[in-house]
């Protein structure tokens, strides 16, 4: 490897880190990605299972990638293309058919009526609440969080600048608020209560609030009883993809697709991007990041590196403990990594057949969208019961997806890839292993899934499983939590990743974070790593 100097060194290829390079690049400024894997995209991937069955490994649906993102990357111009699903959502029941939900308000009305008729006429009403709070914080993702905290001078010496900008965000923070007046209560009780609390004060039906509840917990461990849960139920507003405030879709080629034209445009701005390149270590000269030690030894320069790690594998797994204050590595070192997700991917030789439903090859409404396998509240909470004690769920959170219904590129004709996003699943388990669990977990999500569409299990023909420990492993997810940290009340906006460094920067100068432990947190957004090259730039 030939002796390098950059203006940027960016550790991970994950969807953020290209992102901050691709804008670092469009400012003029030499920039080199090291990738520890043989593929960029860190989560963000599309891999083969099996000969000729290609799935989204991890991350599975896309609507949060910003706009902004997609526009100034030109990702269209390098493949990026999404396909919305419609219906977007079916909840199954074990009676036969279910709850279909999408774009449809007459449809979600005929369907939701069939369980109650006060939910049917709520239900715009929630969706528009939901609007218009999320309306109001998507500004405030797209900027660094303002500080909220005053830390003495051995913690983080706080300019007037500074100061300045954090007063600006909170104002701008309160004014954004001030839109929703009466509602400003209810907007409040929804970032901080319980998702199953929030529910209940719109709803009745147990199939329609368990639906919904999903969004609050997925990637957590929590269940939807959990203080916070509320705040993510926002995310299913979220974003436009396909141009459809709210819309999940699948991308095609699956999620690799969106890195991979994130690096044609890092390319084509003249970034350098290097794969199977592990970085052992941030060279630190003087409190100053100087660049990185990598596999075997070698030394690469830049004038300021940006991690796109967890912060704990940043700063206690690429930093010595002397380059950070006690108090600092105290506070990474309380960071929430708990996790609770494991992702199991299928090669099947049919499409489910669900009860209700006419026997068909060809994929109906209810294949399109997020499949909820169960149908009741308390069930979500009896799956949480059992992980908090160490368990796997006996009867576990499944979401069910199954992209090929819309993407044809995936899968061999008549076949099809089904993926399974899995809670609740400890990344440590009491009194057993992940040797012994792992198949008898997949296996018990096939028979769960068989209650709702009989005779699934024998159609399986390949099977990957992806446990939390797998995560850590594979994919560098510190405890196996896909967000990089938990999205809890305590670990957002100005305590991401930890009070007092909500803006990218770090104790030692020259290191930046770019991770989803940043603000705004977990999903393919890009913001963490354009907020990042921000604060770069004004720096610079």
């Amino acid at each position: 490897m030939r002796p390098m100097n950059y203006d940027t060194l960016i550790i991970g290829a994950g969807h953020n880190g290209l992102v901050a390079a691709a804008d670092l690049a469009a400012a003029g400024q030499k920039v080199l990605v090291l990738e520890r894997r043989a593929q960029v995209g860190g989560a963000c991937i599309t891999r083969e299972i099996a000969p000729g069955y290609r799935a989204s490994t991890c991350s599975y649906l896309v609507s949060l990638l910003s706009e902004q993102v997609i526009a100034d990357m030109e990702l269209a111009r390098h493949g990026y293309r999404t396909l919305p699903r419609n219906p977007s959502s079916f909840t199954p029941s074990r009676q036969g058919g279910g709850l279909l939900l999408g774009a449809d308000a007459v449809a979600n009305h005929a369907q939701i009526s069939r369980l109650s008729a006060a939910d049917a006429d709520a239900y715009p009403r929630f969706e528009a609440f939901l609007t218009r709070v999320a309306e109001c914080l998507e500004p405030e993702l797209e900027r660094a969080a303002p500080g909220v905290l005053q830390w003495p001078d051995a913690w983080r010496s706080v300019g007037w600048w500074q100061q300045f900008r954090d007063a600006l965000g909170a104002w701008r923070v309160r004014k954004a608020f001030a839109r929703l007046g009466e509602e400003q209560p209810a907007a409040l009780r929804l970032l901080l209560n319980s998702a199953r609390s929030v529910l209940d004060e719109w709803f009745e039906s147990e199939v329609l609030k368990a639906t919904l509840a999903t969004d609050g917990v997925i990637g957590a461990f929590q269940p939807p009883s959990a203080p916070g849960t509320g705040y993510v139920l926002l995310h299913h507003v979220m974003g436009n993809a396909g141009g459809a405030r709210g819309v999940w879709a699948y991308v095609e080629g699956g999620m690799g697709a969106i890195t991979q034209a994130m690096a044609a445009c890092c390319r084509e701005r003249g970034v350098d991007i290097l794969t199977g390149v592990g970085v052992e270590a941030i060279r630190v000269e003087n409190g100053r990041a100087r660049g990185v030690i990598v596999d075997g030894g070698k030394r690469i320069d830049a004038a300021r590196v940006i991690s796109n790690a967890t912060p704990r594998v940043t700063f206690e797994h690429l930093l010595a403990a002397e380059d950070l204050s006690a108090p600092f590595l105290d506070a990474v070192r309380h960071i929430d990594y708990a996790s609770a997700t494991t992702k199991i991917n299928l090669a099947v030789s049919a499409l489910p057949q669900f009860a209700g439903f006419p026997a068909t090859e060809q994929a109906g409404p209810q294949h399109q969208g997020t499949i909820h396998i169960g149908d009741q509240l308390d069930l979500l909470e009896q799956a949480y019961d059992d992980a908090k004690y160490g368990r796997c769920s006996r009867t576990p959170l499944i979401e069910m997806t199954i992209p090929s219904v819309l993407d044809t590129t995936l899968a061999p004709e008549g076949h099809h890839i089904v993926q399974l996003f899995v809670q609740y699943t400890p990344y440590a388990l009491r009194g057993s292993s992940w040797d012994i669990e792992r198949d008898l977990l997949a296996d018990r999500c096939l028979h769960e899934i068989d209650r709702y569409a009989p005779g699934f299990s024998q159609t399986v023909l390949h099977r990957q499983v992806l446990t939390p420990p797998d995560l850590e492993r594979e994919f560098g997810l510190t405890g196996g939590n896909i967000f990089h940290g938990a999205m809890s009340p305590s670990q957002l906006l100005s305590f991401r990743p930890v009070p007092g460094w909500a803006d990218y920067r770090t104790p030692v100068k020259g290191l930046y974070l770019c991770g989803s432990g940043t603000h705004p947190g977990g999903g393919v957004t890009g913001m963490p790593g354009r907020n990042a090259a921000r604060a770069v730039l004004a720096d610079v």
